[in-house]
Parts: structure tokens; sequence; C-alpha cells
């Protein structure tokens, strides 16, 4: 968790920050309620669940729900060690990144860290919220746990370690000689490591679109660097006579002699799928499996119930007792191919068929209910990750929860936990930019949600304002806030931003004055597939009075948006958000 002052957890004690002391103005103090300067004081956040999907279903001790990370969670990668095992998503440019998870029954995951929580490790500076960190793998040997992955935009491909999996992870050891994205590394029985990962095609000559390849080299421990020349393994992907694409997100496996290569293969949308190749030696020649893909959906009923969807990007994991599970990414659409929660982590097993690995149903509807692993059901009380649920952070501790993330690396404190509120401090960076601006906030995680806050917040002149924001990325946003007016008096507003409605600028689409300025203001955000109504309210025992109804969520889909990422629920704050 993020330590107050920290920015980060108690690791984060590399990063220079300032006091709090001196950056956090006490001006007045009425009813033991203290109002501070240039600050907005959330008092709380609030998240509620409510998908069709849950709604009026069961679920037996015996089974567990799909997704099992629900929300923006792509990429998964998954290991097991010393009878736990534990899950990486991808996380672009939210920071910290990397967030790790650990079960000991595949169904209730508990996040225990961020890979990524130092400035040291990363500085994503300006980059585009899509770059940063693309599909880590994680492995356990010998004691010591790996993370190999890529940060697109800094170092490359890299490798951070940890003996403990909640940290703290090394500084990244960078791999130069690995050329591409979606690295994996495989220990071998005989000591030898091996990186395996996608890359551009042989000579860098496209036979057509999407044309890609998977190298292998092999890596030294001790020397932390790669000692052979990249070999190619797969040109392509299954059958260059059907023009592959993407075959992207390799992991090995070793099993009964056989050298297995599971990979990603047709891209991370519609046609997304899961295929499988094997070989008696680690550098091939590898043979295509006749049933390929193991996993896709891109065949079936696109008006099914309960529709997922883009299913690819696999792991595996194997069972003390010899049973095979597999994690992958999948989109939960509520219309057409339009998903706001972006990819997330769903699970189903793995069985074994005359010598090749077959994920069981993936080829068919993924259910969002199935028998869950042959484990110990945990009794440890966890946060949830799925089903419908209500989440409340209350901002009672000093630490801020691991489900919050800034946007890209912090340079500096600009927000501050105290006496059971949180502090964000509006400064000059703004939601348009890309920068860190005073953002906190969690995935959306259902279709259908409300999350709301209370918070104070006096703008001094008409540039300042904070409240709640849907957000995809800076182009694509909804924010219900408050600021002043051309008369310079406090409105309650909804402000829409999207390429394709008013040439991309943003617009005010609903907005009421405020009568009662001294009182904090609760605002929410309801979500309905691709409707979201904005709410506001002065008083928490009155009704939340409507500001705009169903408006079209549809700019938060990664369709509209574009991107890798899913859309997240923040409080944010800034002092020029209206300067362009």
């Amino acid at each position: 968790m993020f330590k107050r002052s920290r920015l980060g957890s108690a690791l984060v004690s590399a990063v220079i920050l300032m006091s709090a002391s001196s950056s956090c103005k006490k001006i007045s103090q009425k009813s033991q309620s203290v109002v501070y300067s240039d600050y907005a004081v959330f008092d709380w956040f609030d998240y509620q669940g409510n998908d069709n999907a849950y709604q009026n279903s069961t679920k037996s001790e015996n089974e567990y729900l799909n997704p099992i990370l629900a929300g923006f969670y792509p990429d998964p990668t998954i290991c097991s060690a010393e009878g736990k095992f534990y899950l990486v998503n991808s996380s672009f440019c939210y920071f910290p990144g990397l967030p790790i998870f650990e079960s000991t029954d595949l169904v209730n995951w508990k996040q225990i860290g961020n890979i990524i929580n130092r400035r040291e490790q990363v500085d994503f500076g300006n980059s585009r919220l899509s770059g940063g960190m693309y599909a880590p793998t994680i492995r356990y040997n010998k004691g010591i746990f790996y993370v190999i992955c890529t940060n697109v935009s800094g170092v490359g491909n890299f490798i951070v370690t940890a003996k403990n999996p909640s940290g703290p992870w090394s500084n990244p050891i960078t791999l130069p000689e690995v050329n591409g994205i979606d690295p994996d590394i495989f220990f071998d029985e005989d000591g030898k490591v091996y990186i395996t990962h996608n890359g551009p095609p042989p000579n860098n000559v496209s036979v057509h679109d999407g044309h890609r390849a998977i190298y292998m080299l092999e890596y030294d421990l001790e020397k932390q660097k790669t000692t052979t020349a990249p070999k190619l393994v797969i040109n392509g992907g299954t059958d260059m006579a059907i023009k592959p694409v993407w075959i992207e997100g390799p992991h090995v496996i070793k099993k009964n002699g056989f050298y297995y290569l599971i990979c990603a293969q047709g891209g991370t949308g519609f046609n997304h799928s899961e295929v499988v190749f094997r070989s008696k030696n680690v550098y091939g020649p590898y043979e295509s499996y006749a049933h390929n893909p193991i996993l896709t959906q891109r065949h079936l009923d696109p008006n099914r119930k309960n529709l997922v969807s883009t299913t690819g990007h696999a792991d595996f994991v194997e069972l003390p007792n010899g049973d095979w599970w597999s994690v992958f990414l999948g989109c939960r659409p509520y219309e057409g191919d339009l998903y706001n929660t972006g990819r997330e982590t769903f699970m189903m097993p793995v069985e074994w068929k005359n010598g090749w690995p077959e994920i069981i149903g993936g080829n068919e509807a993924i259910p969002m209910k199935n028998k869950r692993p042959n484990l110990t059901l945990s009794k440890e009380k966890t946060e949830p990750n799925n089903g419908n649920f209500v989440w409340k952070d209350d901002f009672d501790s000093n630490e801020l929860n691991l489900k919050w993330n800034f946007i890209r690396t912090p340079s500096e404190n600009w927000y501050e936990l105290t006496n059971g509120k949180l502090l964000i401090q509006p400064r000059k960076e703004s939601i348009h930019t890309e920068t860190n601006f005073s953002f906190i906030g969690r995935r959306q995680q259902h279709l259908k949600f409300e999350a709301s806050v209370k918070f104070e917040f006096t703008p001094k002149d008409n540039l300042q304002v904070a409240g709640l924001t849907a957000f995809q990325n800076e182009k694509h946003y909804f924010l219900v806030g408050k600021r002043l007016n051309s008369d310079g008096k406090q409105e309650v507003f909804v402000e829409r931003t999207a390429n394709k409605i008013n040439n991309g600028k943003s617009e005010i689409i609903a907005k009421k004055e405020l009568l009662d300025v001294d009182k904090a203001l609760f605002a929410k955000i309801e979500g309905n597939g691709r409707k979201y109504s904005f709410y506001y309210k002065t008083n928490q025992n009155a009704d939340w009075v409507l500001l705009i109804k169903d408006v079209d969520g549809s700019i938060l889909s990664t369709k509209e948006a574009g991107g890798f990422v899913g859309t997240y629920l923040a409080m944010y704050a800034s002092s020029e958000h209206f300067a362009r």
C-alpha cells in the first residue's frame, strides 16, 4: 500500500517528496472539521457493482466466477511457489505498475503489492497512457521470483527479481539484445535459462500485414546478460499459408520430454486466440498443433448471453495433484464490440490429449460460473475482485489502498492522507495533458455500477476544478465536478471529451448553480452498459439530484478511445483545468 506522503509503498524511500507539514496549510477549524487551503478534500469513495450476469445467481462452494479479476487486468501471467500461486498483469503507464496477486486456491486473489512502485524503477514521463509496461511473465526458481517485461516507454525489455513476492523488487536489469515485446523466461532442467519474445519478421521483411515472429536466446543468471544471438523459432504463426497475424505473448513449458510453446495469435481484438506448438528441442523445429487454436471466441454467435470476446494471451500453471489450469484475457462487451472495462483476467482448466494441451471449453462460450480447481478453499477474507460487490474507502488509514493508481510516475507529493480524509492538491497539470496530473483512481470492474464521492473544494478562480471522473484516456472521459462559472458563482457541472464529438474539444453537457456553497458536494456516476448518468447533492440524507441521464458512454470503450487500457473512476483536481 502507498504510505502517506510517500507516493507509493513503504519501498518508495528513494523518491524525494515535499514535506506534508509544509505543503498542507490548515486555515480554519470549525466544529472539529478541518478545512485545508489549496486542496480538494475527499471524505470517502464508494463503488458498487451490479452486473446482470450475477443477479439472481448463486455460486456454490465448488464453483468460481469468471472473470477472476474483473476490470482492466490484461495479459495475465501466473506461477506457483511453495504452495501458493502468483499472478501479475500488464499496467501500461499507470503507477504503481504490474500489480501482483496471491492465492492458495486460484479462486480468491489478494493483491499483495505492485512490482513497479519506485520512481528509480521507472519514470513514464509524458508517455502515451497505453505505453509503459507490456505483457509480463512471472516465474519462480530456487527461492527467487523473476518478472520479465517490456517498458515500451523506456528501457525496453528488463528483468526484476525478489525473494518476497510482495517486495521489495529490484531495479530493472535491462536486456538490450532482446528486440521486441512480450518476453518469457524459462528455467530448463539442466540449469540453462532461455528468454523467448515476439519480434519483427526475419530480416524485417513482412510477407503480409501483421507478420511477426518468435525468437529465443539464452540468459546467464549470474552475469545478468544474454549469451547467445536471438534464434528464430516461429515465423509468422501456425501456418503461413493463412497469413497469421500478431504471433506474440510466448510462454515455454516443458512436459514429458517436450517443449511446448503457447502463444497468442490474431491480435488483441475480436480475432484473438491462443495456439500451441511443441518440439523435442528447445530451439525447435516446432510443430503446430493440428487442432489450433486451443482458445478463441471469434467463431461464436455474437448475440449469445453473457458475451465474452477477444480471448487469448494465456499462461499455464500446474497444481500439486497434476491438474493444469490457464489464465487468459477476455472482454465483456455490452453491445457489439463495445466494452469499457478493458481486458480482464479469466480462468479455465487445461486437459492434455495425446501429448497436447487444450483449454477445456476454450472454443466454446466462456462460462461465468465453472467448477473450481481441486484445491482447499481459502478461508482468508480478501477484497472482492469479481461478482457484484460494494467497496468503500473511508481514507481512515495512513496508506492508500493497493487498488488506487496514479497516471504516470509522480515526481512530487501532491496528496495527503490525514484525519480520515484524502487531500488532493490542484496543480497546473490537467486531465487533458499527457502528464502526471492530480488523479487517484481505481478500475471500473462492472458493466453496471455506481461510483460516488463526498468532497470539499473552494475554487478560487474559473480555471480550478475538482471532482469525479470516468476516464479512459486524456481525450476520452467524463467529469462531474465543481467550478466557478463566468459570474464567479460555484456550480456543479458535467464535462465530456471525445475525439469524435465537438471536434475533440471538451464541452459542458450539464450544469447547475450551487446554493449551499459552504457544504460538501456529493457526486455520483452511474453506468449501465453504454449509458452513463451523473448526479449530485449537498446533503448526505437528501435524494440524489440528476444532472444528466443516459449519456452515450461508448466514448469510454476501447473501440472508440483506442489503446490497451480500461476505464478508471478517479478523484481529480487541477488549478488550470480550463486554461486551454
